[in-house]
C-alpha cells in the first residue's frame, strides 16, 4: 500500500479485529486478519498490542494451547469506547476523502 499507517490507524484496526471475537484471540491470529487489510510484521503488531494493553484497552490472558500457552487479548470497555470513536472518526475522514476523489467538493 503506497499510503502510510499511522499509529492511530494501527490501532483502530486491531481493536477491530480483536472485538470479533467476545473471549478474545491470540497474537498470530490478529496478526493474520491485520495483514488482510495492510502490509505489517508480527514485530510492528506485538508493540501495538502491549500499548492497547497498558492504554487500558485491551486486556491479556494466557491459555493452554498443545502442550504451550497462549497469550489471548481482549478488549476491554474503555478499549470499546475508543474503537467506536475511531470507527465515527474514520466514517468522517473517509468521506472526505471519496467526496474529493470523485468531485463532490466538500459537505
Amino acid at each position: 500500500m503506497v499510503f502510510n499507517t499511522g499509529a492511530a490507524l494501527l490501532d483502530a484496526i486491531v481493536l477491530s479485529v480483536v472485538s470479533r471475537e467476545p473471549e478474545g484471540t491470540y497474537g498470530y491470529k490478529i496478526t493474520q486478519e491485520v495483514r488482510g487489510a495492510l502490509e505489517v510484521s508480527e514485530s510492528t503488531l506485538y508493540p501495538v498490542l502491549r500499548r492497547l494493553q497498558k492504554d487500558g484497552c485491551l486486556e491479556a490472558y494466557d491459555r493452554e494451547f498443545g502442550g504451550r500457552n497462549r497469550r489471548y487479548y481482549k478488549i476491554t470497555g474503555r478499549g470499546e469506547v475508543q474503537l467506536n470513536l475511531y470507527q465515527t472518526e474514520w466514517k468522517e475522514y473517509s468521506d472526505r476523502i471519496t467526496r474529493l476523489f470523485t468531485g463532490g467538493g466538500q459537505g
